[in-house]
């Protein structure tokens, strides 16, 4: 558990102190794409300190919401419990609730193959996807996102995955996608698919630009009504 107690005999208060040291979320964010080893948790938040990694996988595993386990071929590592599965719901509901206060990046703000990942299972519309097969690429990073009956697979393309990352699909994919961050606005359904093409929010560099649309009904994040002042 975390160091710092709030005194409070509630469900609330007890998740805050199992994951709410800063950092403490992110790792479970990282990890529910994967398995990890140290050494990919630390390349994945390049901002954190090694002594502060350490810690809160030490938190994290005293509260039950992380393992450490032997994977054939990696060594050690770091692997969601259960329990720490079970956040994945949540997980995706806290990134649609921040999703609407997102503005533009700031200056050294980076985008990492794990938060891509979590971004494209947040904004995934089961019901409105098409059977496709995407691969994107924001900035350095590279992904293949793998859509069939319902269900999204998200595979690492670029930077090369870690060993625990996976087998990579098979095929070519229906579309690649080139964007930069104002994918956002189409993801929130600010501008339509043409209008990104556009304004050179995104491109189709591969595949037919009707896949496009495709892409965006898939992953979508509704506007909420009100007005956010950001």
């Amino acid at each position: 558990m975390a160091a710092r107690s709030y005194g409070q005999y509630c469900g609330v208060t007890t998740a805050v102190e199992l994951i709410g040291e800063r950092w403490a979320l992110l790792i479970v964010r990282d990890l529910l794409v994967g398995p990890r080893r140290y050494t990919d948790l630390k390349q994945g938040l390049p901002r954190i300190p090694t002594n502060i990694l350490s810690t809160r996988l030490k938190e994290l595993q005293e509260g039950g919401v992380v393992r450490r386990v032997p994977l054939s071929n990696c060594g050690l590592v770091y692997e969601l419990t259960p329990y720490g599965r079970s956040f994945e719901p949540i997980m995706l509901a806290l990134g649609r609730w921040g999703f609407q206060a997102m503005g533009d990046p700031e200056e050294g703000d980076v985008v990492t193959p794990d938060s891509l990942t979590m971004a494209l299972r947040t904004a995934f519309q089961p019901d409105a996807a098409e059977d496709a097969e995407y691969e994107l690429h924001v900035g350095d990073v590279a992904l293949r996102a793998s859509v069939r009956d319902g269900v999204l697979s998200v595979a690492q393309l670029a930077p090369p995955a870690p060993p625990v990352g996976g087998r990579l699909p098979d095929g070519e994919p229906d579309a690649v996608i080139v964007a930069g961050p104002g994918i956002r606005r189409l993801i929130g359904g600010e501008i339509t698919p043409a209008e990104a093409v556009a304004q050179d929010v995104v491109a189709v560099v591969r595949g037919e630009a009707s896949w496009l649309d495709a892409f965006a009904a898939t992953f979508h994040i509704a506007r909420m009504h009100a007005e956010l002042h950001v």
